[in-house]
């Protein structure tokens, strides 16, 4: 029997210990029965602790890369992860505008989760200039969020990002201060819903590409965003909920768990 996957174009990094990045959302998107593409924005030399080194790869490999797969490939999404260089960011723009039908995903990763930092200025303006107008669902934590608005309160920052051009923005918040998660979904020039998550007890590596490629696979799906916003939520809780502990640093999200129940 032939079993037809969307196919699923990730833009991200490559990360060695294979928590993170590009295998993160190869790994979520078999979760999901996508077919996974990629494109290698970085190479990086990291662990589950930390990044050590980032190497971003030539503007010109990326746009052939991703013109080559979408010849062949009928693409239904776009997964944006990290981008590392304003020249990746411009790159990753010029395939994007030839294709303006295609949902695209952008989870923003300016800084590795133990804290090392992976973007400068002229790459976050870069992103606001000519990423997010091309944005359908936005994926920032709190510490991103507030980097890419360029304000203190969460609710400003979402408005702030709606008007540079995303048609949704979730706000993730686990980097806040609070007994709970609360995840903020912005839409349509206002705060839209917040969704409460229990607090779980580890930090973790690849949280963020989790989410945004469940939401990306669920697109390709077929599903319209909220939807598909509120179903990977619940995937990717579930993921960190039983996730382990491979090395010495960060867990890793369990994306098979369902799996486990078999």
């Amino acid at each position: 029997m032939t079993v037809n996957r969307p196919v699923v174009l990730s833009f991200s990094g490559h990360d060695p210990s294979g928590g993170a990045g590009v295998q993160a959302d190869i790994e979520t998107l078999a979760s999901h029965r996508c077919h996974a593409a990629s494109v290698i924005t970085a190479l990086t030399e990291q662990d589950t602790r930390n990044v050590k080194k980032l190497l971003p790869q030539s503007p010109e490999a990326i746009i052939s890369q991703a013109n080559t797969l979408l010849d062949d490939l009928p693409v239904k999404a776009f997964k944006i992860g990290l981008i590392g260089h304003h020249e990746t960011a411009a790159a990753i723009h010029a395939v994007l505008k030839q294709h303006p039908d295609i949902p695209v995903v952008l989870d923003p990763v300016l800084a590795a989760g133990g804290g090392a930092e992976l973007s400068n200025d002229r790459l976050i303006a870069t992103v606001i200039d000519l990423l997010l107008p091309c944005t359908t669902v936005l994926t920032p934590n709190s510490e991103e969020a507030r980097k890419l608005a360029g304000l203190p309160d969460l609710n400003d920052c979402g408005l702030a990002l709606l008007e540079k051009g995303c048609d949704y923005v979730l706000i993730t918040g686990s980097h806040e201060d609070t007994p709970s998660v609360g995840n903020q979904l912005f839409h349509d020039r206002r705060r839209w819903e917040t969704y409460t998550w229990d607090r779980l007890p580890f930090s973790y590596h690849g949280s963020g590409c989790t989410l945004a490629a469940s939401i990306a696979a669920l697109i390709a799906h077929g599903l319209e965003p909220l939807q598909a916003v509120i179903e990977a939520q619940e995937y990717t809780w579930n993921s960190l909920n039983t996730a382990y502990l491979p090395g010495q640093g960060q867990h890793i999200p369990n994306r098979f768990f369902w799996m486990d129940d078999e």
